[in-house]
């Protein structure tokens, strides 16, 4: 699929926006992984970095977040109101710290357990050297 020559839009936000519809829609659902960069590249016939590009702006957004290594994922939907009553505009700056939050305690974990892999390695590295 070509992106229109005839939307005065560049391209990166023409693909967000495509993108964002789908997730907007529900063909995309909140906790699903996004297609990789590479299959944005074939799907739209665009560029590496114009591909990064739409999904930063998705990001920025708010709509996914990404973990390094594994792809870039819906984000869950923020309510319109909680129990008490209050409306999202109210609560925006609360929810947005708890994404941020989850996202960096995503991207911690995803670290750790490439620490841990790290150690695992150098310890046999090591019993292999003693023996």
């Amino acid at each position: 699929m070509s992106l229109s020559t005839n939307d005065p839009r560049p391209p990166y936000q023409q693909v967000a926006d495509l993108i964002r519809g789908e997730i907007t829609s529900g063909k995309i659902k909140s906790g699903e992984q996004l297609p990789s960069h590479r299959e944005l590249q074939e799907r739209f016939d665009i560029a590496s970095m114009t591909a990064r590009s739409a999904l930063r702006v998705l990001r920025d957004e708010g709509l996914i977040y990404t973990v390094q290594g594994r792809g870039s994922y819906v984000r869950d939907a923020i309510p319109s109101d909680d129990a008490r009553g209050q409306s999202a505009s109210e609560i925006a700056v609360p929810q947005n710290e708890l994404l941020a939050l989850r996202d960096q305690l995503r991207r911690l974990n995803a670290e750790l357990q490439a620490l841990k892999h790290e150690v695992a390695e150098m310890k046999t590295e090591r019993q292999r050297e003693q023996e």
